[in-house]
């Protein structure tokens, strides 16, 4: 199962029929404008309007953080925050988002940024979305 995206236009989604399963890879790359204030990733678990996500990945450069999240029954969960503020204005990132037994990895960079526990189960996500301030260069699922 592999996908490449080559696009810029955000908001962005992307079906996953067979869904995602441990060991599955997402490779976002995409460069952050000047002006940015935040963006997202969201692992959803249908295309419905106020859908499950199973995973919220949200850097926020107005607040200097990487916030981590769940929406259940459309209640978010406790916010989790990863270390630092990886992302820059006016600078590419590539972040991977790893599907493990147990939760999701991002590693910005080289560096293992955060490991966010599974609060919902894998099996459900069936949709990636990303949107916000950013540019997307590309989106990869393997």
């Amino acid at each position: 199962m592999s996908h490449t995206l080559l696009l810029q236009n955000v908001p962005h989604k992307t079906t996953l029929p067979e869904g995602i399963r441990p060991g599955t890879l997402l490779r976002i790359r995409g460069f952050i404008p000047d002006q940015a204030s935040r963006f997202y990733v969201n692992l959803l678990c249908s295309e419905e309007q106020g859908a499950d996500a199973a995973l919220h990945f949200n850097p926020r450069l107005d607040e200097s953080a990487v916030v981590f999240n769940s929406l259940e029954q459309g209640t978010w969960g406790r916010e989790e925050r990863g270390p630092g503020a990886p992302f820059q204005r006016g600078q590419p990132f590539e972040v991977l988002l790893i599907a493990t037994e147990d939760g999701f990895k991002a590693v910005v960079g080289d560096e293992q940024y955060h490991h966010f526990r599974h609060r919902l189960p894998l099996a459900r996500v069936r949709l990636v979305e990303m949107g916000g301030d950013v540019k997307l260069e590309s989106l990869k699922i393997f």
